[in-house]
């Protein structure tokens, strides 16, 4: 398969009354993608957060409270995906949430196939927000995932502003990276844009960005949330020149849905106008520790 059809969700925070509720919106988001022909479906960071409105209003705004209450709708958020990636026939990278690990809470986005399988992504290198405040800790291990022939890796948020993690993963067959996000403010955002960019151009691979929106003020732990959806490419012959295969609007809700011609990256590597993939190996040995020149002296 050289041509597969993603779908980034720029996915709103509602207050919901009750776990049918959220049943209902989630099931009506996977089969608004599935029915647009997508395979793999891709919610963002911190989505499963919608679930605090169902927990006692005394905790809505105790992000330490949250995450061990939240525990309880986990059977329920892993039957239902299942359940939809099953019926559809798509693969789903669920919004992640703070899950109990060891001595302490990580932040894993559950991954589901089309056939019933289910592994998850913990996200590595935590934000100022998520160990200074939330106590979430870091997670261990990257992991590939392969539907349709084709690989995936995810860097979730803050991951993708960190090279290493997305090039182990092209190591490992990687063909696209997979980003959900969870950004209070445009500069984050961007940061998360930005590192989403670079990854796809270093790695020679594509890129999907799916961020979350909220204007909740109900709950500190996602009380505003800002972004746009966006598939991004190296800028090179058969790709986008900027570097953009399709973006949402800003702050918008939605799916974004594009097919991600992979014989176009394939190529690229291979024979693109550069070849950063190819040459990532001479970069590294080129790299010694840089010497330190002082211009300070007096001339001659």
């Amino acid at each position: 398969m050289t041509t597969v059809r993603v779908a980034a969700a720029a996915y709103p925070v509602d207050f919901l009354p009750d776990w049918a509720a959220y049943q209902a919106k989630i099931s009506a988001w996977v089969a608004d993608a599935a029915g647009q022909g997508a395979s793999l479906l891709v919610f963002p960071e911190y989505a499963a957060l919608e679930l605090v409105a169902l927990l006692p209003p005394e905790l809505h705004h105790d992000v330490t409270a949250i995450r061990p209450a939240l525990q309880a709708f986990l059977p329920q958020f892993l039957a239902l995906h299942y359940q939809l990636a099953r019926q559809h026939g798509v693969g789903i990278v669920a919004g992640s949430l703070p899950v109990a690990h060891a001595e302490g809470f990580v932040n894993r986005a559950y991954v589901f196939g089309p056939d019933g399988q289910c592994s998850h992504q913990d996200k590595l290198m935590m934000t100022r927000f998520e160990a200074e405040e939330w106590h979430i800790s870091p997670g261990s291990g990257l992991r590939v995932f392969e539907l349709g022939g084709v690989r995936y890796g995810i860097v979730i948020c803050y991951d993708s502003e960190f090279p290493l993690m997305s090039r182990q993963l092209a190591e490992a067959g990687a063909e696209v990276l997979l980003i959900p996000s969870f950004t209070g403010a445009k500069r984050g955002y961007t940061r998360v844009r930005v590192g989403s960019m670079a990854r796809a151009l270093e790695n020679q691979v594509y890129a999907v960005h799916a961020p979350l929106i909220a204007d909740a003020d109900w709950t500190y732990a996602v009380e505003e949330a800002v972004g746009m959806a966006g598939i991004y490419t190296p800028s090179d012959d058969g790709l986008p020149e900027d570097g953009v295969l399709a973006q949402g609007g800003w702050n918008q809700p939605g799916w974004l849905v594009a097919d991600l011609d992979l014989s176009l990256t394939r190529h690229v590597r291979a024979d693109g106008h550069v070849l950063n993939w190819r040459d990532r190996v001479a970069a590294t040995e080129r790299v010694t520790p840089a010497e330190v020149v002082d211009l300070n002296g007096v001339g001659v």
